[in-house]
This record gives structure tokens, C-alpha cells and sequence, in this order.
């Protein structure tokens, strides 16, 4: 087998010159232009059919091998987050309120790893590989719009690989796990309606603030008195608004929060006893309410038999020790939408440990030293999967 992690390795210069690059220019969802930008050109520089614009902001490069096969997509997301840098380093974000947050800078740096190597063992390759550099994750949305604009086909995708760097993970490690590894995320919006009125008179009322605090206490019985406790269930209220004075009962009251689950049978219980607990809590109370929830992602499941796979290759170049199949968490990523069309595996890198701020912390870095870990990885897999 090539030597793809000394490959990626002879790069780490060029990874960090384009992970600090983007880093020091964070576009949020579907405004990665200059990332895009960027991306577009270096692809195009390696010989690299290039597509820009799918998915709104996204770009696609086509490696064709030398014989026809199958179609290998790979996934790097571009989007930062709109959080304010607070790490003072010399490559801090200059685009105020805007930061790289999550590690999408050193996946993107990754893709463009890649994208070098593969092309240069090209004729290597029996089958086609599609780099998919997806706009808003964050938030999601660029998943489907990429999928919306045809990524799929010509040619049809036959698999699917991906990665996250993780901050507080120990650096050169990896989590390659199967099944479902990242949970479905749901959000939802409850409104409360009673009959508003002075402070002094609340016999004269029904009180919007007393019936949403209700609300809030019974949903927390569907994970502790609903749900088989083998079973793993997220529920959490992220906002209520109410009221308008302090010698006002409130008329009205918003809760919105989000659903954590990794299994379709446990979202629809959540869902139908939600529905249930807010209607019947208000109408006992002398008031109205009702819920509106949104799927915004489904789980992350790896398949079994391709993340075997790709834990082989992992132990050939790095050893069994530093490789963990305990991956499943409770984040989203919506690359459950490209596992869904065509199976495949998405593992963690480890780029840090405790030391590290976590995600989504104006402070977080992570150790670029891992970047040729996860290029390397990817290649070896293609190189497997299209042989």
C-alpha cells in the first residue's frame, strides 16, 4: 500500500499555510465565498474537475480514475460560526464576530490535502471520486442544498467517508465507530396563550408564565417516565419568553428548545407525548397552548461492514492503540443526509486533549500536527474502496 500518511506528512506546511489562511477569514453559512473561492482555484490548478455553486456556496472537484467503478464522496465543511475570537493568535479571525470555532478551517485544509494526493494517484483509481467542500453545516442546510442540486448523481454515489476533528480528544488518536454515532436533532416552538391582566387581580386571569413553567417541568417526565433508560433522549428548553412589566400577568409565553435522539422509534414517542403533555397542560390550567417541532437533521450512522474498513487501514498506519470505537455522541453533523443516500463512515480526529478549549468556545484551537492524520486516512481509504 502507498505510504499515505508520509504523503500527507511531506504537506503539513501547506495545511497549515491554508488552515491559518482560512481561519483568518471565517464566513458564516452560505457566505463562504472567498473559502469557496479559494478551494475552486486550487482544485482547478491540480487538473481537477470543479463545479462551483452547488448547494448555493458549495464546491464539487470529480477525480476520475483510470478504469470506470464506483463513486467515493467526501465531505469537508467550509462555514465558521458568529462567535468572537478570543484566542489572541497571531492568525486570529479579522472578520469581527465571526470565528472559526468548530475546526471547519482544518477540514477544509484537509480537503485540499486530499485533493493533491489522490490526484497524483489518480491512475490508481478504478472509480471516481467526488470532494464535496459543503457550505452551513452549522446550523445545517448545506447538506440537503447540495443534495438538492444533484451531488448525488453523474456519476451516482456509492459511498460516502468523512471527518471531524474533535479539540479535547488526545491529538493522533481516532474514534471510528458504527452504527448510529451522531444523534437526530429536532427543534421546536411552543406557544402559550392565556388571558393577560393586572398583577394585583390574578384570580381575574390565566396566566401565560404559570402555565410555560408547567410545561417545562412535565416535558422533563418523557425522558425520565417515558423512555426506556437504555434508550438515550435529549430534551431541552433553550429559551421562554414571557411578560412585559412586573404588575402584568403575561397573555403569552414562547418556549422554543431542542430533541436529541438516535432512534426513529424514540423521536415519534418524544414527539407525540410532547404534543400530548403541552395541549392538555394548558387546557388544565385554563388556557391554551400547542407545539411545532422541525427535524432539522437525522442521526449519523456509520455502516458496519465500511468502518471495519476504514479501522483496518487506521491500525495499519497508526497501530490499535490509538484507535477507539467509541465514537457515539450527541451532537449533530448533517452529513447523516450523504450517509443516508450512500453508506459509508464518519470518524473523529483527535487534534488536542483536555488542555484545549471545547467547540464553539471563542478560545478553541486545536493541534494542526493532526491534519496529515485525517489526509491520510482519507486517501488510504479511497485507495481501498476504489481498487
Amino acid at each position: 500500500m502507498t505510504d499515505f500518511l508520509q504523503e500527507a506528512n511531506r504537506i503539513l506546511p501547506d495545511l497549515i499555510l491554508w488552515r491559518r489562511d482560512f481561519h483568518q477569514f471565517p464566513e458564516l453559512r452560505f457566505e463562504e465565498t472567498r473559502t469557496a473561492r479559494i478551494v475552486a482555484q486550487y482544485l482547478t490548478s491540480l487538473g481537477i474537475q470543479t463545479q462551483t455553486g452547488v448547494g448555493k456556496t458549495g464546491v464539487v472537484g470529480l477525480i476520475t480514475g483510470k478504469k470506470p467503478g464506483p463513486t467515493a464522496l467526501l465531505r469537508f465543511d467550509m462555514d465558521a460560526l458568529p462567535i468572537q475570537e478570543e484566542t489572541g493568535l497571531d492568525y486570529q479571525s479579522q472578520n469581527p464576530g465571526v470565528m472559526h470555532a468548530c475546526g471547519h478551517d482544518g477540514h477544509t485544509a484537509i480537503g485540499m490535502g486530499v485533493a493533491k494526493i489522490l490526484s497524483d494517484h489518480r491512475d490508481e483509481l478504478v472509480g471516481n471520486v467526488k470532494l464535496a467542500f459543503q457550505p452551513a453545516e452549522e446550523g445545517t442546510g448545506g447538506a440537503l442544498a447540495m443534495i438538492e442540486d444533484g451531488i448525488l448523481e453523474n456519476p451516482k454515489v456509492d459511498l460516502t467517508l468523512g471527518l471531524h476533528l474533535q479539540s479535547q480528544t488526545p491529538s493522533g488518536t481516532l474514534l471510528i465507530g458504527e452504527g448510529p454515532i451522531l444523534a437526530a436533532a429536532d427543534k421546536f416552538k411552543i406557544w402559550v396563550k392565556g388571558k393577560g391582566g393586572h398583577g394585583a387581580l390574578p384570580h381575574e386571569t390565566v396566566d401565560a408564565v404559570v402555565i410555560a413553567s408547567q410545561i417545562v417541568n412535565m416535558l422533563q417526565t418523557i425522558v425520565s417516565r417515558n423512555v426506556n433508560q437504555m434508550g438515550t433522549v435529549i430534551l431541552s428548553i433553550g429559551s421562554f419568553h414571557a411578560g412585559s412589566a412586573f404588575n402584568i400577568i403575561a397573555e403569552t409565553a414562547e418556549l422554543s428548545g431542542t430533541i436529541r435522539t438516535y432512534d426513529k422509534d424514540l423521536q415519534k414517542l418524544v414527539h407525540r407525548r410532547m404534543a400530548e403533555i403541552v395541549e392538555n397542560t394548558a387546557k388544565a390550567l385554563g388556557g391554551s397552548a400547542g407545539v411545532d417541532i422541525k427535524t432539522i437533521v437525522p442521526a449519523a450512522v456509520n455502516d458496519p461492514a465500511v468502518s471495519a474498513q476504514v479501522r483496518e487501514l487506521a491500525v495499519e498506519m497508526i497501530g490499535a492503540g490509538r484507535i477507539s470505537t467509541d465514537q457515539r455522541d450527541t451532537p449533530s453533523d448533517d452529513i447523516a443526509e450523504f450517509l443516508q443516500a450512500a453508506p459509508g463512515c464518519h470518524f473523529i480526529l483527535g487534534a488536542g486533549g483536555p488542555e484545549y478549549a471545547p467547540h464553539h468556545n471563542p478560545k478553541f484551537n486545536f493541534d494542526e500536527n493532526a491534519l496529515p492524520l485525517g489526509v491520510a486516512l482519507l486517501c488510504a481509504s479511497v485507495a481501498h474502496f476504489l481498487k
